[in-house]
C-alpha cells in the first residue's frame, strides 16, 4: 500500500513540475506562480500547496531537476568515452553541457542566468549544482600526473587563494561518500583551481552563446567551444589523446 502511495505521490509530483516548467518557458521565473500552476491542473489549491506551499519551494524544485538533468546528461556522455582517452572525457563534458542549454534554455537560464529577486537557494541545490564540477575534477583526478606545456606555464597559485581552495575542498569532501570525496582529495590545489577555472569558462562560454552575448563576435560556436575544451584540458595537465 506505501508503495503505491508513493508512486501516486511521485506521478503527481512530477505532473505539477512539467506545467511549472511550461510556465517558465513563458512567463519566466518572476512569472511562476503555484496558484496558475494549479488552475492549469484544474485541481484544489491545497492538493498543490500539500507539496509546494510557495512559489519558492515551486522554484526549488525546478531548479534542482535542471541541475539533475544537465548533469546526468554530462556523465551520459562523458561514459560513452574511453577511460583512458582523458582529452576525449573532458571534451564530452562540454559539449554535454552546451546541448543540453541548447535544447533546454529556460531551464539553464533558471540555474545560470540572472537571479531571481527574492529567492535563496536552500542546500537542496548544492549537491546537484556541482554534478558538472565534480565530473571534471574526476577526469582531471583520473589523467596521469605529469603537466603539459600549459600547465607549466601558469603562474603561480597565491597563497591566499591556495589557502582558500585548500579549504573548499576539504569541507566539500567532508560532506560526500568516501568514493567521491577521494576525487577532490586527490587533486593537488593548482589541479583544483584549474578545475574550477574550467568548470566557469564552459557555463561562461555557453551562456554567452545562449544569451546573445556572441552575435557578431563568433559564429563557429562549437568550434570555439571545441577550442575552450582543448585549452582548459591542458591548464588541467590532462594530455591530448
Amino acid at each position: 500500500m506505501a508503495g503505491i502511495r508513493d508512486r501516486v505521490r511521485a506521478e503527481f509530483i512530477a505532473e505539477i513540475t512539467e506545467v511549472a516548467r511550461r510556465h517558465l518557458a513563458e512567463h519566466g521565473a518572476t512569472g511562476l506562480s503555484v496558484r496558475a500552476v494549479t488552475r492549469d491542473l484544474g485541481m484544489a489549491a491545497s492538493a498543490v500547496y500539500r507539496y509546494f506551499p510557495n512559489r519558492d519551494a515551486l522554484l526549488t524544485a525546478l531548479i534542482v531537476a535542471a541541475y539533475e538533468g544537465l548533469g546526468a546528461a554530462a556523465e551520459k556522455e562523458e561514459s560513452a568515452v574511453d577511460r583512458d582517452d582523458h582529452a576525449g572525457r573532458w571534451a564530452a563534458v562540454f559539449r554535454a553541457v552546451r546541448a543540453w542549454a541548447l535544447g533546454h534554455p529556460h531551464e539553464y537560464a533558471l540555474i545560470y542566468g540572472s537571479p531571481v529577486p527574492g529567492y535563496s537557494a536552500p542546500r537542496d541545490t548544492t549537491e546537484p549544482a556541482t554534478r558538472v564540477v565534480l565530473l571534471l575534477a574526476r577526469v582531471a583526478a583520473d589523467a596521469p600526473r605529469t603537466p603539459g606545456p600549459a600547465s607549466r606555464d601558469l603562474p603561480p597559485v597565491p597563497a591566499d587563494l591556495r589557502a582558500d581552495v585548500e579549504a573548499r575542498v576539504t569541507a566539500i569532501a567532508a560532506t560526500m561518500d568516501p568514493d567521491r570525496a577521494e576525487t577532490l582529495t586527490a587533486l593537488t590545489p593548482e589541479t583544483a583551481l584549474a578545475v574550477i577555472d574550467a568548470w566557469t569558462t564552459l557555463f561562461g562560454t555557453v551562456g554567452f552563446e545562449l544569451f546573445g552575448q556572441y552575435d557578431g563576435v563568433i559564429d563557429a560556436r562549437q568550434a570555439h567551444l571545441e577550442h575552450v575544451a582543448r585549452t582548459t584540458a591542458r591548464a588541467a595537465g590532462i594530455p591530448r589523446a
